[in-house]
């Protein structure tokens, strides 16, 4: 990473500390210290990114992030490590809300083999399509009692 992209990223995660409350502008203020603690990371890392000296591992983004309200996924698309197509949030990987999956689409994310899904469907379809013969065309009557009940 350049040092215009370091520089932009320590002045956005600045942002975000002085936002929350993390007072990291006066040297006694306590707020460098005070989120490395609660993040449970090292002061070091901290400094030296508010320092602009070097970038956070992902260890210490995972544990950052939380604490200043944005996601991890946030923090590396910001700190350049990743691009937002590298990482892509879940909801862009869902289908359509109007997809409707075939029993084929189902039998390829089981991993069934080509040769075999003909036979995979058929098995499957009749467990999930009503079978004629199991229901009653008429209401049952009820049984017969005898004269002892």
């Amino acid at each position: 990473m350049n040092s215009q992209g370091l520089d932009e990223f320590a002045g956005w995660v600045e942002g975000l500390m002085r936002r929350r409350g993390y007072d990291i502008d006066s040297p006694r203020g306590g707020g460098k210290s005070r989120i490395a603690d609660e993040a449970g990371v090292h002061r070091a890392a901290v400094t030296r990114l508010l320092q602009r000296q070097s970038m956070p591992d992902l260890e210490t983004m995972r544990r950052i992030a939380p604490l200043l309200g944005v996601s991890v996924r946030d923090m590396l698309i910001r700190s350049g490590r990743v691009t937002p197509e590298e990482l892509p949030l879940a909801a862009d990987l869902l289908p359509p809300t109007d997809w409707q999956p075939t029993m084929e689409d189902f039998a390829r994310w089981l991993g069934v083999p080509d040769e075999r899904m003909g036979v995979f469907v058929k098995v499957v379809s009749q467990f999930l399509e009503p079978d004629a013969a199991d229901e009653p065309d008429e209401p049952r009557a009820e049984p017969r009692r005898s004269a002892r009940d």
